[in-house]
C-alpha cells in the first residue's frame, strides 16, 4: 500500500503504545497462502480519504457512518482538524475492534480505505507520468496549429509527500510494484537511500479510452 496524498487519521480510543500486524493479500490473483504482513499502529495512521461519504461524516460526526481500513478496523469519524484555509488535515476517529465486513450491530461497511502506519511508513517522491500528447495522433491538428498544440500540460506530476510501506525501502531498480488503487510503479535511477523516487509506469485506468469516448471516436 502507498498513500500519495496522505491525511493523518488518529484513532482516539486505541491504545497509544499498541502495535500489531494484519495480513493482506500479496497478490489477489495468487491462491492462499500468498499473504503478507503489514504493520498496523492504529493510534496514528496515514490514509487517502477517497470516500466523499466518509469526509462528510468527518464534518458532521454522524455515529451511523464510517469506513473500514483495508484488512483492519472499522472506524467512525468524530471530529476534524482544519488548517487556516479550511482544508481537513487530520481526522479523529473511534473504533470497535471488529475487523469484519459486517459489524455485530448490523452496520455494513460501504467504503474501504487503504493506509500506512504514520510511525513506520517511509517518505518518497512520486513521479506520475502520463501521455505526452492529448491525442492519440499528435498531428491531428486544426489549421494554424502545430503538433505542440496537442502537448499534454499534465504529462508529469511530481509528488513529494507520499508515504509508503517500509518494505519498499529495499526496492531495486529492476523491481516492479502495484500500488493499490493507484497504478504500477518502478524505482527511478535518481533514487537514493536518503531519497526514494518511484515512477508510475502505468495507471490503473486507460486515459485514452476516456478521451476517445469524449471525442466520439
Amino acid at each position: 500500500m502507498a498513500v500519495l496524498h496522505p491525511l493523518k487519521v488518529v484513532i482516539d480510543n486505541y491504545p497509544a503504545d499498541k502495535e500489531e500486524f494484519v495480513e493482506v493479500a500479496n497478490n489477489p490473483e495468487d491462491p492462499p497462502p500468498a499473504r503478507a504482513r503489514c504493520l498496523f499502529r492504529a493510534k496514528s495512521i496515514l490514509s487517502r480519504m477517497t470516500s466523499a461519504r466518509f469526509l462528510r461524516t468527518s464534518t458532521t460526526a454522524s455515529p451511523q457512518q464510517g469506513g473500514r481500513l483495508r484488512n483492519a478496523y472499522f472506524i467512525t469519524a468524530q471530529s476534524v482538524v482544519k488548517d487556516e484555509a479550511g482544508n481537513i488535515v487530520e481526522v479523529h476517529c473511534t473504533t470497535i475492534l471488529e475487523p469484519r465486513r459486517q459489524l455485530s450491530d448490523g452496520r455494513k461497511v460501504k467504503s474501504t480505505m487503504h493506509w500506512v502506519s504514520a510511525a513506520h511508513s517511509i517518505s518518497a517522491e512520486i513521479r506520475l507520468y502520463d501521455k505526452l500528447f492529448t491525442k492519440a495522433d499528435p498531428y491531428d491538428i486544426e489549421e494554424g496549429q502545430d503538433v505542440l498544440s496537442n502537448l499534454n500540460p499534465n504529462s508529469l506530476e511530481i509528488l513529494t509527500g507520499a508515504r509508503l510501506e517500509p518494505s519498499l525501502a529495499k526496492a531495486k531498480l529492476e523491481d516492479r510494484f502495484q500500488f493499490e488503487r493507484v497504478g504500477y510503479f518502478c524505482l527511478d535511477p535518481d533514487s537514493t537511500a536518503e531519497k526514494l523516487v518511484f515512477n508510475r509506469t502505468l495507471p490503473l485506468k486507460d486515459t485514452w479510452a476516456k478521451i476517445e469516448k469524449k471525442s466520439g471516436k
